[in-house]
Parts: structure tokens; C-alpha cells; sequence
């Protein structure tokens, strides 16, 4: 355990930023599941509301470090393949 007054800080402030993320990247993950389940499902409507919704959270997803930006563009190509496959 830390002595130091700042280091005891920066462990807080670590551990809330470790669960802002973890939250903010599940609901990242569960938002393309949505996706992808209800591609499935051919449920053109719903799927381009979540598309939209998931490519937006990819880039914050980046913007916040989340995220390598490749990672990032490379999700939401297969998101987009499978929209225009939707769309077809």
C-alpha cells in the first residue's frame, strides 16, 4: 500500500478511472452484440439505430484512449459490411 499522500491519491483516482472504463467498454460490447443480434434477426430499423450508435461509441471510445484507432476503424468496417449486407 502507498505512503505517500499523493500516491495513495493516484491509486483512487486509478481504480475509479479503471471502472469508468470497464463500464464504458461493456456498454461499448453490448451495444454491437445488440447489433449483430438483431442483424441476425434482419431487423433493418433497429440494426441502423444501433449501428449509428456503436460507430459514435467507437470513436469516443478512442477520443477517451479506449481504444487503438485501428481497433477502432476495423470494428466498425465489419459493422458496416454487415449493415450494407443487411441492406442488400
Amino acid at each position: 500500500m502507498a505512503n505517500i499522500k499523493s500516491a495513495k491519491k493516484r491509486v483512487i483516482v486509478n481504480e475509479l478511472a479503471r471502472a469508468r472504463n470497464n463500464a464504458f467498454k461493456s456498454d461499448l460490447r453490448n451495444t454491437m452484440k445488440g447489433f449483430y443480434a438483431k442483424a441476425e434477426e434482419n431487423e433493418v430499423e433497429k440494426a441502423k439505430e444501433l449501428f449509428v450508435s456503436a460507430t459514435s461509441k467507437l470513436d469516443k471510445a478512442v477520443g477517451k484512449g479506449l481504444l487503438h484507432r485501428n481497433a477502432a476503424d476495423r470494428r466498425k468496417a465489419r459493422l458496416q459490411k454487415r449493415m450494407n449486407e443487411l441492406s442488400a
